[in-house]
């Protein structure tokens, strides 16, 4: 009897001790795959059906939103998980354009505790955090889009953007990035990678990419590089139709192809295939990279050597569909006999499914591909230790996501990428009027008037575009006029605008424009995207410097390539980027709070050469003088 209540001693013991509670739950630490993982693997591979081993080379998207364990939506995601034995999931969140609604890390993290309990097998959690977990999240390290990275031109940022993203995102259960960008942004007029590439300069680029893999490797996060074999040179958004890159051999050697190679060279592990025409490497009309066994096979796997995990663009973008009209599920078939080992987002999952298992039946896809894919997949889970451990530590979220350090650093990085590619003299810095005097809630009355003008320029006004900006401009010149004008009203706005601008000591014109996927706009041949304002928006904004070039400060809050279209511009700054922490960074450069030391990482056209900046020291305007405000010019 004693001896029986010594082992229930022991085993209460062992179940309570922080060893035991530390194995229950995942602890991320440098991507590694011993070999137990391969033996894992190996086993777990020769036990499956045709019809599982097909489900693991599926990603679906999977919200992170609360959901009771008997809700409908609950039931029907954990039926679809078993019916087709899918391989993982890509995180996203709800996005009724243009509102994207982010939600809390604990109910990502539980709805994805969820999932991996409820599967047959380890699944592996994907997720687009190209600006890091905040871009689907709330709470977490924000950071600004990948162009202010090379803008700022520091390594150590890029490594510290992994390393902070890796942290965060294995925190919440998701171990696999659609990140870094290898696009060398190269075309003015590319209306989807332009601030999401890091730059023009294929050197910089494949230096950036290379830091950011090592950062999230060493703390646990599979990467990926994208968009292969290059979608920077492109003038079509490839979720709207086909975009083509035009450059020959030696072009696509040149610049788009090194930043994937250092990447390869760099352990990456995966690689996504663009749904892009490339003549000069496949000649088929009906090929795009995607379904391309030349590109995917023949560059990407035999001469580039990449042994790891290639894995499509969604498959449900028009770039692609538009192919396979009359028959969606063959999408996933040609891209798997190209080469790919995942197959992600298909726009027919039931379809995409029944053609590859048909595919592997009648032996138009061999088994032996099939395997090889597979045990990739498998050995990716075993890497990360997915085999021991699915599940992560919801009470932990608290001290690992949005650490008051990473936050810091991530405004840093935005405060170093302000670049000031055009200053006459004459407007900066602005001059600071004080802070509003505090009031009683509810009882607060503002005086608006015209000394400073805001004039915020959106795509739609009621999103949260400027509103960051205008706090902070707020904070500094409490009676300034902030106007919002988005292509709707922009128009019928155009007089009053003016009347204000007329009337302003300085006038700050700040463009959101930032690429996004699908946006809808009516062109000169039919419907395209563009990241540059609309007909109505850039009207207004040419009268504003018609009227007051002088004094009025354009911020280019993403797009720089901006000025191209206003070379009447005086004084342009550019931020890379519509993120709150750009928007902060932006209005202390105005005021002289921060130095502005940024440098292009592309050129814009007739206005300014790659790595151009107007360096400035930190100054305070205080009025008066403004000579010790160093006018040094860096090429």
């Amino acid at each position: 009897m004693l001896r029986q209540v010594g082992l229930l001693f022991a085993v209460l013991s062992a179940l309570l001790c922080p060893s035991f509670a530390k194995d229950k739950y995942q602890q991320p630490g440098p991507i590694h795959l011993d070999r137990e993982g391969e033996k894992w693997a190996e086993r777990t591979l020769h036990k499956l059906s045709t019809e599982e081993k097909v489900g693991q080379l599926f990603n679906v998207f999977v919200r992170a939103e609360f959901l009771n364990v008997n809700a409908p939506e609950y039931l029907q995601l954990r039926e679809t998980l078993r019916k087709y034995h899918l391989g993982g999931f890509t995180v996203t969140v709800r996005w009724d354009p243009p509102f994207l609604y982010r939600n809390q890390p604990y109910e990502a993290a539980e709805l994805l505790n969820r999932l991996q309990q409820d599967s047959k097998l380890p699944l592996l959690i994907a997720a687009d955090f190209e600006r890091g977990v905040t871009m689907r999240l709330h709470g977490a390290t924000e950071f600004p889009h990948a162009m202010a990275f090379g803008a700022a031109g520091k390594l150590d940022y890029a490594e510290a953007f992994g390393r902070i993203t890796a942290q965060e995102a294995r925190a919440i259960g998701v171990h696999w990035n659609f990140f870094p960008d290898a696009d060398v942004n190269s075309n003015p007029a590319n209306p989807i990678i332009n601030t999401r590439s890091f730059g023009e300069d294929p050197k910089q680029v494949g230096d950036l990419v290379t830091a950011y893999i090592r950062g999230a490797h060493a703390n646990g996060m599979m990467t990926t590089v994208k968009h292969f074999p290059g979608h920077g040179d492109t003038a079509t958004d490839s979720h709207l139709g086909v975009a083509q890159v035009t450059g020959d051999t030696t072009r696509l050697k040149s610049v788009e192809l090194p930043p994937f190679q250092k990447a390869i060279e760099a352990g990456v592990d995966s690689v996504m295939v663009a749904h892009v025409s490339v003549p000069a490497l496949d000649a088929d009309p009906n090929h795009v990279a995607t379904t391309s066994p030349a590109i995917v096979t023949g560059l990407l796997k035999n001469q580039l050597g990449f042994k790891g995990i290639v894995v499509t663009d969604a498959l449900d973008m028009a770039g692609l569909t538009r192919l396979y009209a009359a028959h969606i599920g063959r999408a996933a078939v040609d891209a798997f006999k190209a080469g790919n080992d995942v197959l992600l987002i298909p726009a027919d999952l039931d379809a995409s499914y029944r053609a590859m298992v048909e595919a592997v039946r009648s032996g138009e896809i061999p088994s032996a591909q099939l395997d090889a894919s597979v045990l990739k997949i498998l050995e990716a889970k075993a890497s990360l230790a997915l085999h021991k451990t699915r599940q992560v530590n919801i009470e932990a979220l608290s001290t690992l996501v949005g650490k008051p350090e990473n936050l810091a650093l991530g405004q840093q990085i935005a405060d170093d990428s302000i670049t000031l590619v055009r200053d006459n003299g004459k407007l900066l810095p602005l001059k600071s009027s004080g802070t509003a005097a505090a009031s009683l809630p509810y009882q607060r009355v503002e005086e608006v008037r015209d000394s400073t003008v805001a004039i915020i320029f959106s795509d739609d006004m009621r999103t949260e575009a400027g509103r960051a900006l205008e706090r902070q401009i707020r904070a500094r010149v409490p009676d300034a006029n902030v106007i919002y004008v988005d292509p709707r009203v922009a128009t019928e706005m155009t007089d009053n605008v003016l009347k204000a601008v007329d009337s302003a000591r300085s006038v700050i014109a700040a463009v959101y424009e930032v690429p996004v996927p699908g946006k809808v706009m009516n062109g000169a041949n039919g419907v395209t995207n563009s990241v540059g304002l609309s007909d109505a928006s850039g009207a207004l904004l040419q009268k504003i410097l018609d009227h007051a070039a002088e004094k009025t400060g354009v911020l280019a809050m993403g797009n720089p390539y901006l000025a191209q279209d206003f070379p009447a511009v005086q004084n342009y700054l550019c931020t890379f980027s519509n993120a709150t922490v750009s928007e902060i960074s932006a209005v202390k450069a105005l005021f002289g709070e921060i130095a502005i030391r940024g440098h292009l990482p592309v050129s814009i056209p007739n206005i300014a050469q790659r790595g151009a900046g107007i360096e400035r020291p930190a100054q305070v305007a205080q009025g008066g003088s403004r000579n010790a405000y160093s006018q040094t010019i860096s090429n």
